[in-house]
Order: C-alpha cells, then structure tokens, then sequence
C-alpha cells in the first residue's frame, strides 16, 4: 500500500483549510439566532439546491453504496428513482406551507394543527435519527483514514467530528449552506473521477468490467416480484418514496434550507435542483462499486488478507467486509495526487451531512425545547449561547453514536433500519394534518399510537432476542417497510377515527406566536 505523497497531502490540507475557513468567515452573519438559524432569508437557490444534495451525498452514499454494489447489485437505485416524484409534492405542497409565517421549525405548524405533544413527538424523532445519521457518517469518514493513517478508528472519529462541529458552531446555517455547495463540487468531481478511473485499471480493458459485471447480475434491481418479504425493487421503490417524502416534507435540514431561500421561487429551484443531480450521482456510486467488484475478482491477490475471503468460492471479499473495500482501493489503487482528491471528498460527503445535522438539531433544541418549555421570551445573547451549547452537545452524541457503530456489517442496511423506526411515522402525522380538515386531537394520538405499536411490532420481533417460540408472531415483512407501514397507520387510522367521531380539532391556527403561547 502506497501512502500518501506530498501531493495526495497538499490537496487534503487546500481542502481542509478551505472548508474550514469558509464556515468561519460567515461568523459575522451568524451572530443573531434569524442569521444563525436561517441565513436571514436571504440564500440563492443555487447555492441552497447544492446544499441540499450535499445533505443527500453523505459519506453513507459515497461509501455505503459502493460497498452495498459491491456486495449484491443496483438494487439501491430504487430508493433514488423515487426522488422525482418527492421533489415534485415538496415544490407543489411542501415549499409554500413552510414559508409562509415566519416559523423556523418545521414542527411548529403540528403543534397549530394538533398541540404541542405533536410538535414535541416529531421534534424527538427528528433528533433520534440526526444522531444515527450522525454516527454512520462519521464512522464510515474515519475508515479510509484509518488505512492510510494507521490511526484508531474512535481516535479519527473524535479528530473529524470536533472539526465539523467547529465551523458550524462559528458558522451557523450561512456558513453550513455555502461550504456544503463546496463540498458538493469536491464530492462529485472525486465520484467521477474514480468512475472513470476504475475501469480503465482493468487488466483488460473497460470491456472486462462489463463482462464480469453481466456474468455476475450486478446491474440487476432486484426482483421485480410482488414479495413484502425480500427487499425487492418495489419495496425500495415505495420505502425510498415514503422516506424522500418524509426528507422533504418535515426533515429540519431541509425544511430549514426553504426558508433561508429568499424567494418562494428560490426555494423550489433548490429542491429540484439538490434532488435531480442526485440520481445521477448514485448510479456513479453503484457504477463504482461494481467496477471494484470486477477489479479485484480478477486480481484477489491486491486484496489484503483482512478483507480477503478465506473460504475459496463465492466472493472474493470476506462477508461483512464490502464497505472496506472502496476505502482501500482509495489508498491502494489510485495514483498519487487522485488519492488525497479522493480523501477529500469522503471529507466533503461527511461534513456536510454532519454539519446540516448539527445545525438542524441545534435549532430544534432552541425553538422547540427551550423557548417553548423553558424560556419563551429568551434574549437574543440567550439564544445564541443555547444554539452554541446544543451544537456542542449533539457533535458528541454524534461522535458516541460513530464509536458504536464499530461493528456493523453493513453501514447502509443499518441506517436504513434505524431511518425507519426513529423516522416513527411522523410522516402520517403530517400528512393527516394537511389531507383531513376533521382530524383532531384525539385521532391524531390515537393514529400516532397505533402507528408506533406497528412500528415496534415490526422491529422488535425480527430482531435476535425474539423468542423462537413466538415466530408465529413475528412481522413477515422486509424492515424497510417499517416507516411505510408506520406511516400509513398513522394516517388512516386518524383519518377514519376522524370520519366516524365528531371533530375535536383545536383552535390554534394563526392564534399562537412562534413560541407557542
């Protein structure tokens, strides 16, 4: 194994000082919780489109989907076929509801619609899955470092983590939004990159990539069938739908970036924008991840032995080892100068997911929890030291959630499961609010129980601990459906309780402050 060459350093440190830097320099317009939390409204819809797919193109992208390629086939593209169709009702639906007032939560209008217990449910859910994504990206930034590095893992976790968590801290959403938009050309030149280099390192030429790519199904999408049970193309499809819609409808992190738009226009450019360059992106992704494949089944021997599979047949790479590998051809199989590109761009796919989510959750921690439980009426020099502190806080949550995802098999199966159950069908509770003028109080708790009881019936009794005595009771289903199933539980049950009983919605559109008084 090479290892890094003057060169390879140079463009990791330009891009380091870069990014970091940039997120400093917008401190100035960051010192009031308006320019902290939404960028004083005043963002292009460039600028925020590119931030939204840096959010997207985390380091579980730039590496889970590779080794999720690697491992099994194009199965993954489902999820980002969805993406039209979600960007489609966010722009017609979602964009005008969120900028309308002048509310910073996105959670915010499910307590005028339902109470507070609603805008407090979604709030905890939405800071439950920000602090697994967190961990997964953190963990899979610090993989290749480790093998160029030879350091710890936990050790370049905590080094990466307390950087990010710098610059957004000083930065604020202004500073995130536009080191993101950097991030995301440094991501995708690098993904490129690497794609066009891959196949042209075979022994044979590009043609052999191909051939071996066919002989083994690896551009297949899965089964096509009508099975709830395997993860086939439609169960991807409709989970991948449900979650984008759930991204764009009341994920913070992007809910967030509407409204630092400075137009209604703007807005919905980003969304098409971020959600348009994705697809592309990810078929690079899956493109790489089976080039790997092809590299190293026709030279094992480049493979170290802690990758290698030991058991002679099948795959050349050991089972739960595919997230690996793409790190170590980073390091390994490229040359000098395209490495540290490389490194770089894991760097910039991480940080920007990282750093959205510590924005997102401070902003949360600030409008939902403190001012609305504790200090309704805090100061502006409050709210900053709130914001500052939460940022702090959840870049450690984050950083103890990487440390224990040390033992995953698979990075990308794992974020898809703890997506779903912490996801907790808030989507349902979204959608009943919008789509039933009768849904109140009570059908609304009553869905969101029911919907959390599915939930936890699915999760909990497929998971190892599950007696075998009572398999019989087990959910038949494929996990990704967990959210789906949750959701639309959810949804209808609320929406038939509100049909059958009388209306008991509160009154508090347009009557409360932004506070929640």
């Amino acid at each position: 194994m090479h290892q890094f060459a003057t060169a390879d350093i140079t463009v990791l440190i330009i891009y380091l000082i870069g990014v970091v830097g940039l997120g400093m320099w917008f401190y100035r317009k960051s010192r009031s919780p308006e320019g902290y939390m939404a960028a004083s409204r005043s963002m292009s819809g460039w600028v925020v489109g590119l931030s939204i797919f840096g959010t997207y193109v985390s380091s579980i992208s730039f590496l889970a989907l590779p080794g999720k390629a690697f491992s099994s086939n194009w199965n993954a593209l489902a999820f980002s076929l969805s993406l039209p169709l979600a960007a489609w009702v966010a722009t017609r639906w979602f964009v005008p509801y969120y900028r309308q007032g002048d509310a910073i939560s996105a959670y915010q209008h499910l307590e005028n619609r339902f109470g507070v217990w609603a805008r407090s449910y979604a709030a905890i859910c939405y800071l439950l899955t920000q602090a697994v994504r967190m961990g997964s990206v953190m963990y899979l930034l610090a993989l290749p470092l480790h093998q160029l590095l030879g350091w710890d893992i936990p050790m370049l976790i905590m080094v990466t983590g307390g950087l990010t968590t710098l610059y957004t801290l000083v930065g604020g959403i202004e500073g995130v939004i536009w080191t993101d938009a950097l991030q995301s050309v440094v991501l995708a030149i690098g993904a490129i990159a690497c794609a066009i280099l891959l196949p042209l390192s075979m022994p044979d030429g590009p043609q052999q990539m191909i051939d071996i790519a066919m002989a083994n199904k690896k551009f297949s999408l899965g089964s096509f069938g009508p099975s709830l049970v395997q993860p086939t193309f439609w169960v991807i499809l409709i989970y991948g739908l449900f979650i984008n819609l759930q991204n764009f409808g009341i994920d913070q992190s992007y809910v967030q970036r509407y409204i630092a738009a400075k137009s209604d226009s703007e807005a919905r450019k980003s969304v098409w924008f971020g959600a348009l360059i994705y697809v592309p992106i990810t078929i690079v992704f899956l493109w790489i991840g089976t080039a790997l494949f092809a590299y190293y089944s026709v030279q094992p021997e480049l493979l170290p032995e802690t990758l290698r599979n030991p058991e002679p047949g099948g795959s050349v790479v050991a089972e739960g080892k595919g997230d690996d590998v793409f790190p170590f051809f980073i390091i390994d199989g490229l040359p000098t100068g395209i490495s540290g590109l490389l490194v770089a761009a894991i760097f910039a796919a991480a940080m920007s997911t990282l750093s959205t989510s510590l924005n997102g959750a401070a902003t949360l921690t600030l409008t939902d929890f403190y001012q609305r439980f504790i200090r309704p009426k805090a100061s502006s020099r409050e709210s900053m030291i709130v914001l500052y502190v939460s940022t702090m806080i959840w870049g450690l949550i984050g950083t103890r959630v990487a440390i224990a995802m040390i033992e995953v098999k698979s990075i990308l199966d794992v974020w898809w499961k703890m997506a779903s159950i912490f996801s907790g069908g808030m989507l349902g509770l979204f959608l009943l609010g919008m789509l039933s003028r009768r849904a109140g109080n009570i059908a609304a708790v009553i869905g969101v129980v029911l919907g959390v009881l599915m939930i936890l019936w699915m999760t909990l009794t497929q998971m190892d601990f599950w007696p075998e005595a009572w398999s019989m009771f087990a959910s038949p289903f494929n996990n990704n459906l967990v959210t789906v199933f949750g959701t639309l539980t959810i949804l209808l049950a609320g929406w038939l309780l509100a049909q059958i009983g009388p209306s008991d919605r509160i009154k508090t559109n347009e009557q409360q402050s932004p506070s929640g008084e």
